[in-house]
């Protein structure tokens, strides 16, 4: 949310800031880097917030495979693997010596653990889903492990590289949420809440070597304004996730910063409550998408740096279909709509998390829908209030989120316990279909018939994608300009100084 897919893996940004004079910039093997989202959390198989994965995936934790940025699966704790011919049995080498933070050993037994614990019932993994085609988890040996699927899954080895699927060991798990416990290159140094989060080298690391950081940084800073100062002073080395697209140019004119203008799979969408009147009535959902304008938000949230979309579908997608004009905008038709279904001069709520994407275009929306006859109702609240009453208990007429996992269409088939309120046995068994589907072409052919189903339902108003909006100081290179996961792996950055 602001990345939520995870849980919706939510985009999100965050809270307070809290900046020092003394730049830790100048030091070459130190990097600092403004976040605008802070976690309550910091153990992404139990927590959707999407800064989790950014901070912490394989950068603390690892899994067993990791994407790169240009989609494909690699190995990683997993060296190789086997696929049987029947595409159900994944027989993975583990690395070995590879030791968890703490001192301990990781092995099979480890890979077991976090996927019995991912499985179980009582299970709070946030992408408990991805974990459903795996029938069983055998250690074979310390260096192997077998996982059995009950059905093909077309999104397995891109899954198991996921921060959802993190290699967590018995010993530290129960703790992961204050103190990660990972494999990775680097380990927790401290964590001040509201303000700052430092990680270090972990000079144990089976690669260390290839590891330019000593140190990396990370500072919480929603407020744009605040965001734009601390870089402008050179506080900061980077904002991967530039909060502020109106003050791109003067970063861009400027010799001391470089400006990255990248993709992310976040959806950002104005999602409507399916299981609550009036959005149990589709005609409802479709006046609402008929009386926002998808350009006019886009200019006036985004000042034009967003891409429109009009279903749940990135636009870089090899599956991608243009539905932004399946609800061409029109006010006076809207107006009728609502008359229509009988809610026109209603009033209805939209409670917004603390991101500028999100509360800039809630003030534009809540126009548009005035304009169609609709008393919409702003609240903007934080976020841990937004995911334990929208995301948590559904507790919500309309909100603005972006989802910015990949291959996370299957959201909607999630069934009613999931925050859309959205239950459709048809929607469902396509998807089925789509992530059993082995054969590229034959997926992308379903995808996008997926796309046109949700938009056809018009379960949300889809609004456009989330860019990836960076700014890094002259000298930082290594970082990813785009974003085909929620993570960014920290291993390949350096520091100019």
């Amino acid at each position: 949310m602001p990345g939520l897919s995870k849980l919706p893996a939510l985009s999100v940004l965050a809270l307070s800031v809290g900046l020092t004079a003394a730049p830790l910039s100048a030091l070459a093997d130190t990097l600092v880097v403004g976040l605008q989202q802070e976690p309550t959390s910091l153990d992404p198989t139990a927590d959707a917030t999407a800064s989790i994965d950014g901070m912490l995936t394989m950068n603390v934790y690892e899994s067993l495979t990791i994407v790169a940025e240009n989609g494909q699966v690699g190995p990683n704790l997993a060296t190789e693997w086997e696929v049987s011919d029947d595409g159900l049995t994944y027989t993975f080498k583990l690395a070995s010596g590879v030791k968890f933070h703490d001192g301990t050993d990781f092995d099979a037994e480890d890979v077991v653990f976090s996927f019995d614990r991912a499985m179980a019932e009582d299970s709070v993994n946030p992408s408990k889903d991805i974990f459903k085609p795996i029938a069983s988890v055998t250690a074979l040996d310390p260096q192997t492990v077998e996982i059995k699927l009950k059905n093909k899954d077309a999104f397995f080895l891109f899954n198991m590289g996921q921060g959802d699927s993190s290699i967590v060991a018995p010993e530290s798990a129960d703790t992961n949420n204050t103190n990660p416990v990972g494999t990775g290159p680097f380990k927790l140094d401290s964590w001040t809440r509201g303000d700052r989060l430092t990680l270090v080298k972990n000079a144990d690391y089976r690669d260390a070597d290839s590891v330019a950081l000593d140190k990396v940084e990370f500072r919480f800073i929603s407020d744009p304004a605040a965001a734009t100062a601390a870089m402008m002073a050179e506080e900061l080395d980077a904002f991967p996730g530039f909060p502020a697209p109106e003050l791109l140019p003067q970063f861009e004119a400027d010799p001391r910063f470089r400006v990255n203008i990248g993709s992310t799979e976040g959806e950002v969408i104005l999602a409507m409550n399916n299981a609550k009147p009036p959005f149990d009535n589709i005609e409802v959902r479709r006046a609402v998408a008929t009386a926002i304008d998808r350009d006019e938000i886009i200019e006036g949230a985004m000042y034009g740096q967003a891409v429109p979309i009009g279903s749940f579908y990135p636009p870089h997608g090899t599956a991608y279909v243009d539905l932004t004009g399946a609800y061409p905008h029109d006010t006076e038709k809207a107006k009728a709509m609502f008359a229509e279904a009988g809610v026109e001069g209603t009033t209805m709520t939209l409670r917004v998390p603390p991101f500028p994407y999100a509360m800039r275009s809630a003030e534009i929306i809540q126009q548009e829908l005035s304009n169609a006859g609709i008393d919409a109702k702003v609240e903007n609240v934080e976020w841990g209030f937004w995911i334990d009453e929208v995301y948590k208990k559904k507790n919500y007429d309309m909100t603005i989120i972006a989802h910015t996992s990949p291959n996370d269409m299957g959201n909607f088939a999630r069934g009613p316990d999931y925050f859309y309120g959205y239950d459709d046995a048809e929607f469902t068994a396509l998807w089925n279909s789509i992530e059993t589907e082995a054969d590229p072409a034959k997926r992308d052919e379903l995808l996008k018939q997926g796309q046109q189903y949700l938009s056809d339902q018009s379960v949300h108003a889809f609004l456009f994608q989330l860019p990836l909006l960076g700014v890094f100081r002259t000298g930082v290179e290594g970082y990813w300009s785009s974003s085909p996961v929620l993570y960014m792996p920290l291993k390949g950055v350096s520091n100019g100084g």
